[in-house]
């Protein structure tokens, strides 16, 4: 529920996903910063008209329009699916002649681009990059793998800030009326230190 109506709610506590699409925007900036000719960039979009895959779109744009090399070339829905992100990366993989780095906005389309881009007889995370979000744990298996490049974390574990705001509010006290949920990013050899605790 989206409402202009403050005094309808005291707080919202959840994920920002337009920086979530930022944090990718930013490590594909990074990587790419020295690059003089162009970067093609291929997007597997979250379900059409989600906040997720609207919100990530607009996220990444922001952020790479500051390097003009840094271009997509080609952006599709893959339904936030396993099986949606391998059948558009396989039509990708067929239209575009060059694809330097995939933007999945989330780990399950980038697993399934994964599977196509090795039926394509390439290397991911080599010959095409992965940026995925997420982190859930077959995406971080992938990442300590060297399969996918980079991931933004999205967590569903906001139980401990959700009793931190609880616990203010029953005391009397104010709380922001927009809390960002805890999140960081992962590079491969970051997963590999976190992977073990990751169950989810």
């Amino acid at each position: 529920v989206d409402s202009k109506d403050t005094s309808l709610y005291v707080t919202f506590l959840g994920s920002d996903f337009v920086a979530e699409g930022k944090k990718a925007g930013e490590w594909v900036t990074n990587e790419y910063k020295d690059a003089k000719e162009q970067v093609s960039i291929v997007q597997l979009e979250g379900t059409t008209g989600s906040a997720p895959a609207i919100d990530r779109a607009t996220g990444f744009a922001d952020v790479i329009k500051a390097n003009p090399n840094l271009k997509v070339v080609a952006s599709q829905t893959g339904d936030f699916t396993r099986a949606g992100g391998k059948q558009v990366m396989e039509a990708m993989l067929k239209s575009q002649p060059k694809i330097d780095l995939v933007y999945a906005h989330n780990d399950d389309m980038g697993l399934g681009a994964i599977e196509a881009i090795e039926a394509a007889g390439k290397v991911p995370g080599k010959d095409i990059k992965i940026v995925t979000v997420d982190a859930v744990h077959d995406g971080m298996v992938a990442l300590t793998e060297g399969k996918i490049n980079f991931i933004v974390e999205c967590s569903p574990l906001l139980g401990a800030q959700l009793i931190d705001v609880i616990k203010k509010l029953n005391a009397g006290e104010k709380v922001e009326a927009r809390i960002v949920t805890n999140e960081g990013t992962f590079t491969q050899e970051q997963a590999k230190e976190a992977l073990p605790n990751r169950k989810y």
